[in-house]
């Protein structure tokens, strides 16, 4: 599309809205401002295209689809099958994968989805074959009693939070951790790795229904094919949640062992992240579980967003092209250059480099906690996001650790050089700002004192850093 069409769709758009409430029309044009001058480092976020942007606003906003692709309980649904079916064949392509579904609307539906898969699979189903009835409805008042108490005394065993796990995957204050008795695998305390003989030695303990693979603050690679022969060991379904790294998996970085759908049997991401899709979910998985993973609606799911499975579309069709597969690998490429920048420099990383796409700084090392680095970095115009560290003493709100992640810039076209020199603006926030006191003069973890003067001179840095990297160079709002 040309920079006229795009221009003028979106300036288009935005006077329609600014017609009936002009402060949302005030607010989008001000995010893309913000986002145009910000150094966005936060490894969950990146830069959708102005196709897959405006493919989600649209009349499919307007559609009730529930159920799947032929088979909806509502009539009048023959365009959504088009676009659903068009983004479940890129998601099978891109990713090599037998089946994939791809109506979730977040990560954490998706997950929701591919745990109840399992369970439906694993428990329910076996349970129905014992009575001898097609569906739960058709089981006695106590053979229905049985069969909750069962399906809601499982167990599941992934990667604990403050090496690297996310909050998804079993854990209290998350409903997955209200569903499964979960128990967590760490990494070694003194590399930051994953211990695999450790995580075989739990799984031999604890017998896991669910043995789950994938991180969200994990700055290496994992071993896929070892976690699937634990899980295989144990009689466990090996599921892997690849939200963070999708992209390097569609881009063909992560490959062998490191690829996570030939050796799991259900896999789960988000769509946006590394692979620059709309925000959203999708499952993938083995022949045997699709039939339960196509009833995520209306088994987890409220009803489909069929526009943004039409972005979905319109994204995993860019990342079947060749360059894509380039964008990914400068990805990993200058998360590797942006953790040297910062080591050379003196700053702690967790496991001493990265693998991916992102990088874990243990700010401790500064005499910080991750909120106040977080909140220095940001009155700096450099956006991250704070994140535990590997037995993080300040918990994980306060914490010990920034992630940053590149993916964004990436987009943007920044390379190994301009990583350099952002690991230079960091290391200069991180070592002026000192750490507060409470009123009562004891420490504090949330308060910091930085000079706004040197705050205000690194923001302009950042600014300068990133002119010669216009964000979506082709849409002008004036």
């Amino acid at each position: 599309m040309s920079r006229n069409a795009e221009s003028t769709a979106f300036r288009s758009a935005l006077e329609v809205i600014r017609a009936v409430e002009p402060r949302v029309a005030d607010a989008i044009g001000a995010e893309l401002t913000d986002q145009r001058e910000s150094l966005k480092l936060i490894a969950s976020e990146n830069y959708a295209s102005p196709a897959t942007l405006l493919a989600m606003g649209n009349w499919f906003s307007d559609k009730y689809a529930e159920g799947t692709v032929g088979r909806r309980f509502y009539a009048g649904c023959q365009n959504v099958d088009t676009v659903e079916a068009l983004a479940a064949e890129h998601a099978r392509e891109l990713f090599g994968a037998a089946h994939a579904y791809v109506q979730p609307h977040s990560g954490i539906d998706a997950n929701l989805v591919a745990f109840w898969a399992v369970l439906a699979d694993r428990v329910e189903s076996p349970a129905l074959k014992k009575a001898q009835v097609r569906q739960v409805n058709d089981l006695t008042e106590a053979d229905w009693f049985a069969l909750r108490r069962e399906l809601g005394n499982q167990r599941m065993l992934g990667m604990s939070l403050d090496a690297g796990g996310h909050l998804t995957h079993g854990f209290r204050p998350n409903i997955s951790g209200k569903m499964f008795d979960q128990r967590s695998y760490g990494t070694d305390p003194a590399t930051g790795l994953i211990d695999y003989d450790r995580v075989a030695e739990v799984a031999r303990e604890f017998k896991p229904l669910i043995l789950v693979g994938g991180y969200s603050a994990y700055p290496r690679k994992v071993n896929f094919r070892i976690l699937r022969e634990i899980a295989d060991s144990v009689g466990a379904t090996f599921m892997v949640d690849m939200a963070h790294f999708a992209g390097l998996v569609a881009g063909k970085v992560f490959t062998g062992d490191f690829d996570p759908v030939p050796h799991a049997h259900i896999v789960t991401t988000t769509t946006h992240k590394s692979l620059r899709g709309p925000r959203g979910g999708m499952v993938l998985c083995q022949p045997e579980l699709a039939d339960q993973v196509d009833r995520g609606c209306p088994m987890v799911l409220g009803g489909p967003l069929p526009h943004v499975m039409a972005a979905k579309a319109v994204a995993l069709a860019e990342a079947r092209r060749p360059d894509f597969a380039d964008y990914a690998q400068r990805i990993v490429d200058n998360a590797q250059a942006l953790a040297e920048g910062l080591l050379s420099r003196g700053a702690k990383l967790v496991t001493g480099g990265t693998d991916n796409h992102l990088v874990l700084i243990d700010v401790s090392g500064y005499g910080l906690t991750g909120r106040q680095a977080e909140q220095a970095l940001l009155d700096s115009g450099i956006v991250t996001n704070r994140n535990s560290v590997p037995q993080d003493p300040n918990g994980a709100w306060y914490t010990s650790g920034i992630r940053i992640g590149t993916p964004a810039l990436t987009t943007r076209g920044l390379g190994t050089a301009e990583m350099d020199q952002t690991a230079e603006l960091m290391h200069t926030v991180l070592t002026q700002t000192t750490a507060g006191a409470n009123a009562d003069g004891t420490p504090s973890k949330a308060k910091y004192t930085l000079d706004p003067a040197l705050a205000d001179k690194i923001a302009r840095q950042a600014t300068d850093l990133l002119a010669p990297f216009p964000l979506y160079p082709t849409v002008d709002l004036t």
